[in-house]
């Protein structure tokens, strides 16, 4: 175990210099040419440094990464897949960790933790960071891209893999060493080295990786860079000389509790930005005094979406709060409302993100050129800033109140939107878990079903225009990342073999069956042909792992988003009130049953045709 070799390595040092002092074979300084060489006495060999709670636990889940890692790339180089759930390997990585942890470090040695929670702090970060860097390399934790390129896609997934593991593991003793000395001088500068030589070897190894996993060398590098930071956040009680852009020591704002504050975003650090030049902003209500911090609800604001010189420019000029994040209020209705007679969620730390962008919270970063207009597509970079700078918040106030601290695999999250924001709800659910590893997260996109009509003026044909005009592919998952993944159920296809891995994890896909606003903004001409095309997806898709449907059934009049309306909220489809189907998706998740009715839409709506599968009457 390394934090045991790393003793008798100091201890083996010290009786080498001192046994080579003390046993010379010249007779120098004997005092007698001729007689007996006197006796020397051996120097007693100082006692190898104690080291603290906090250098044992920072190196054994450095230790512990590096392992874990070598294991993972074992498992694809030998059987093309990743590790089995009972890995003898990985199972050895986090069982040594816990040992060394446990031998070294008391109740209260590390924060105030107790021992037992500092060990699940640290073996949950060991597990989720390897597997996050792996996920991001192989194609998710199903390792869908690696069985399916050829050798010299493989070698470079691998090559990639290697260099990435091989960064952290030297930035992390590099962090280790400076905060144990006290003199973090030259670290950024040592990082800023690691992660050029990384890119170097990457670029070196791989001819396209954009191509294989959706991501360029350079955010690769970025996205293991900043793993680093959030390992060091969660392996060192006191982080004071390294600058990190996670964790307690990156929180950009304060909030009260029980009430919603707007936050502005910081554009220079986190490079977000709105459609109009000003901006990001989101609103936060922490949970109220004596209510879990660790449980969030998270909504995206609709909006509609531009993708055309003149449309935006129509819009830009027509309706401008569109382009702006400034004055957007929260919704405090539905699903959203802080009444617990109306929502079971209404006291959970929530998170409002205003729609700004036109994009469907797809912008990686770029501004989209027209004649007419230019629009910046940054509502991907927005989301991920908003989520990121709460998370730090609720980590630093979990970690002062002690007990477990912050656990990131302990929270229960919704993640979902209404229109647009159902649309950005599908583009980012993985983000969620692969990347921030919040794994017991359930996503509700809501009207937001990105069903393609089949032509090119559609959902496909537009995502394979916009995923490079918007900068969007490096936020879609690795594997499903080309213009069919724009469309809802190929997405669900690509994703379901990854849900589940705790009962928590699924899509939840709400919807009303007869949405004008839905139909025209994906390019449906016929009311019926919409509808049909609803059923099949449904029927196509209904029984995928993690995915799961709540259809209401309003047929005479056109109802868009359902989880903010009141009578729907609070009303029932096949005996199941939704709001309660919400929170035994939460509460009981494994139990949730899909809730569509035929309902009247055959005879209410001309050429609408039952569903191709079993449903409630």
């Amino acid at each position: 175990m390394q934090i045991g070799i790393r003793r008798l390595v100091l201890v083996a040092a010290l009786v080498l210099s001192f046994g080579v002092v003390g046993c010379s074979d010249s007779d120098e300084g004997s005092g007698d040419s001729g007689g007996e060489r006197p006796e020397m006495p051996m120097p007693t060999p100082e006692p190898a440094p104690e080291l603290s709670c906090a250098e044992v636990a920072s190196e054994a889940l450095r230790s512990c990464l590096g392992s874990y890692g070598a294991a993972v790339a074992s498992c694809y180089s030998d059987d093309g897949a990743p590790c089995a759930g009972n890995d003898a390997a990985v199972n050895a990585a986090t069982s040594d960790l816990e040992t060394a942890v446990r031998d070294n470090c008391a109740d209260g040695d590390f924060l105030s933790l107790s021992a037992d929670a500092l060990v699940g702090r640290l073996k949950n970060s060991c597990s989720s960071e390897a597997s996050s860097l792996a996920w991001r390399t192989y194609g998710g934790p199903q390792g869908a891209v690696y069985p399916s390129v050829d050798g010299t896609g493989q070698s470079c997934l691998t090559a990639a893999h290697v260099a990435a593991s091989s960064m952290v593991d030297q930035a992390l003793a590099g962090i280790n060493a400076c905060l144990a000395s006290g003199d973090c001088g030259s670290v950024e500068q040592d990082r800023s080295a690691l992660a050029a030589t990384m890119q170097s070897d990457v670029e070196a190894a791989c001819d396209d990786l954009s191509s294989l996993i959706a991501v360029t060398p350079e955010t690769y590098v970025a996205r293991s860079a900043h793993q680093i930071d959030c390992i060091t956040a969660t392996g060192q009680p006191d982080t004071t000389g390294v600058n990190l852009n996670c964790g307690p020591s990156n929180t950009d704002f304060d909030a009260p509790r029980g009430e919603y504050k707007q936050i502005i975003v910081d554009g220079d650090k986190w490079g977000s930005l709105c459609g109009d030049g000003s901006d990001f902003a989101f609103q936060v209500r922490l949970a109220p005094e004596g209510e879990p911090l660790d449980r969030i609800l998270i909504g995206l604001q609709g909006g509609g979406v531009c993708l055309f010189g003149n449309d935006c420019s129509a819009r830009f000029n027509g309706n401008p709060g569109l382009f702006t994040a400034m004055d957007d209020e929260p919704f405090s209705i539905g699903i959203a409302s802080t009444d617990p007679e109306i929502s079971p969620f209404a006291n959970w730390t929530k998170i409002y993100l205003p729609y700004c962008n036109q994009d469907v919270f797809a912008g990686g970063g770029v501004v989209e050129e027209f004649d007419e207009i230019s629009i910046p597509r940054y509502g991907g970079v927005n989301l991920r800033a908003a989520v990121q700078m709460t998370r730090d918040v609720v980590w630093k106030l979990m970690d002062e109140e002690g007990d477990a601290g912050f656990r990131p695999d302990e929270i229960v999250a919704l993640f979902g939107g209404w229109s647009a924001g159902g649309y950005g709800t599908l583009y980012n659910y993985h983000w969620l878990l692969d990347d921030l590893q919040w794994p017991r997260t359930a996503a509700f996109p809501d009207a937001g079903l990105a069903l393609d009509n089949g032509s090119v003026l559609g959902v496909s044909g537009l995502g394979d225009v916009k995923i490079p005009a918007w900068g969007t592919l490096q936020n879609l998952p690795s594997y499903c990342f080309d213009g069919q993944c724009a469309v809802g159920p190929t997405l669900y296809n690509a994703i379901s073999p990854r849900l589940k891995q705790v009962p928590e994890q699924q899509m939840l896909i709400l919807s009303n069956p007869k949405d004008n606003t839905q139909q025209n903004d994906a390019f449906f001409d016929d009311e019926a042909f919409w509808i049909n095309t609803l059923r099949q997806s449904y029927c196509d898709t209904k029984d995928l792992n993690g995915i799961q449907y709540y259809f209401t059934s309003v047929s005479d009049e056109s109802v868009h988003v359902v989880s903010l309306g009141g009578n729907l909220w609070l009303g029932e489809v096949d005996g199941e009130v939704m709001a309660d189907w919400f929170w035994r998706a939460i509460t009981d998740p494994d139990t949730v049953e899909d809730r569509a009715e035929e309902g009247d839409f055959v005879t209410a709506i001309p050429g609408v045709e039952p569903y191709p599968c079993e449903v409630a009457p």
